[in-house]
């Protein structure tokens, strides 16, 4: 069987496909290609690429920022002292005066 030239050719021609496939992968997908003896060669960034970074990070420095944010708003908004504040006005009667000065009011009217 492996007597014949033909095969020894048809196997490195295989082998020699597949390795090109790999690396055409590799690339397309942006990791590191493969040379022939199992060595990684990184590519280089582009200035697109750099571009991206740049405001990959910008964008995540911003995102952290607003989460910073948020949870002071969320303490802001679960505070005792909040909901009391809420509370106090719904008490308010229709002229804007807490209940307990409308009603001294009325009684120095009478």
């Amino acid at each position: 069987m492996f007597h014949d030239p033909g095969a020894i050719v048809a196997i490195v021609v295989v082998c020699t496909m597949g390795w090109l496939i790999n690396n055409w992968i590799r690339a397309k997908h942006g990791y590191a290609l493969e040379d022939e003896w199992g060595g990684k060669t990184e590519r280089k960034d582009t200035a697109e690429t750099l571009r991206l970074k740049t405001e990959n990070k910008a964008l995540h420095d911003k995102v952290d920022a607003m989460q910073d944010r948020l949870v002071v708003l969320e303490k802001i908004v679960t505070d005792r002292g909040y909901s009391l504040a809420a509370e106090i006005e719904a008490l308010r009667d229709d002229n804007g005066a807490p209940i307990g000065l409308a009603q001294t009011t009325k009684k120095e009217r009478v």
